[in-house]
């Protein structure tokens, strides 16, 4: 459950395109994810993009595009900032909309592959 989301958010969130180095483009490192799980109908239309069931905004579009990747890297590609950055937007869906998690997590982990090493990078500090 927090494996598909987290990932999508966390890749999403944490970096949008992926750049030819080890690492996500920064340009989404001052992304306010605290303002995003702040406001439930942003975090919802965020979902909704996600789930390809509502438009996307620019930075909702980046950040679909490199969840499944993150997700099956657990990040991977993610630097300090980036991996916070999905934590707490992955904890935002969570806590605040989990029926959406949970259809994310379908979505992106259908299977259930990578739901153990999700659980453990969410309750990592790095």
């Amino acid at each position: 459950m927090q494996t598909v989301t987290l990932l999508c958010l966390l890749a999403a969130v944490a970096a949008v395109a992926a750049a030819p180095a080890d690492t996500y483009d920064a340009k989404y490192d001052s992304f306010n994810a605290h303002e995003l799980v702040q406001n439930q109908r942003l975090l919802k239309s965020y979902g909704k993009c996600f789930l390809s069931k509502g438009p996307c905004t620019a930075e909702g579009s980046d950040f679909k595009r490199v969840i499944p990747e993150a997700l099956k890297t657990t990040c991977g590609k993610c630097t300090r900032k980036q991996r916070e950055l999905v934590r707490v937007v992955v904890k935002g869906f969570q806590e605040q909309l989990p029926q959406v998690w949970t259809e994310i997590v379908s979505k992106e982990d259908p299977k259930g592959e990578y739901k153990d090493s999700f659980a453990k990078f969410l309750e990592g500090s790095d």
